[in-house]
């Protein structure tokens, strides 16, 4: 209970917008040159890059009983929490470039896709939306800022999160939009692709940094955050 002269709780939630399990090689890509239908990340090979997030206890597509239970799967089961709506580019939904052929491609995940949130899919060449199950994948073509307010409008309080791919990141990065990120860096070098970055420290200009190494896996999780 509160008097006139004690201060009341406030109600008012921050959202944030962040970037969570984001994997890069050694090198700084987030995928490799040559993205298809049969090759989502291009000449690289997804198990090298995501093969620690499949090894934990908590990878949602884990169909036996075991897996890892440090660091990398707290970080796994942290990936859902309190996230609202996510934001992704084009390419992350699907291959294909320019306008839509049709609207057939439904993206990657089937009919079960993994988000349970609205999804914002950048792209000049819009579509209308699409749900499957519980996600629907909005197309929008606008700037991170405008897009970012759609977002936040759909999260309903919570926060978003920025998928990727590495130049979406890098775009909502450099205008400012990212409060937190988490970086997995990958004992696997690519050579060309999609990059996030020449160096971490490459962001040190405008965040604090953790850098944490997990003795399961052998990968590099370094946690970006802003005052």
């Amino acid at each position: 209970m509160t008097t006139d002269n004690q201060p009341k709780e406030q109600d008012d939630v921050t959202q944030m917008v962040r970037v969570h399990n984001f994997v890069v090689s050694s090198d700084g890509y987030a995928a490799g040159e040559g993205q298809s239908l049969a090759t989502p990340f291009g000449h690289a090979d997804p198990a090298e890059l995501m093969g620690w997030a499949g090894a934990t206890a908590s990878w949602p597509n884990r169909s036996d009983p075991g897996g890892s239970r440090g660091l990398d799967d707290y970080l796994v089961r942290d990936f859902h929490r309190n996230i609202g709506a996510e934001i992704m580019g084009r390419n992350k939904f699907g291959p294909y470039r320019g306008p839509w052929a049709d609207h057939e491609w439904q993206g990657w995940w089937g009919e079960e896709p993994p988000f349970h949130t609205p999804v914002f899919v950048m792209t000049h060449h819009q579509r209308p939306p699409l749900t499957l199950s519980d996600t629907t994948f909005h197309f929008v073509d606008g700037s991170p800022a405008e897009v970012l307010e759609l977002a936040l409008g759909a999260a309903d309080g919570k926060d978003v999160r920025l998928g990727g791919g590495a130049n979406t990141v890098r775009q909502f990065i450099d205008a400012g939009l990212v409060d937190t990120l988490h970086i997995a860096v990958s004992p696997v070098e690519l050579g060309a692709g999609s990059r996030l970055w020449t160096a971490p420290d490459q962001l040190l200009d405008r965040y604090h940094r953790d850098v944490v190494p997990s003795p399961d896996s052998g990968v590099v999780h370094h946690l970006f955050w802003r005052d």
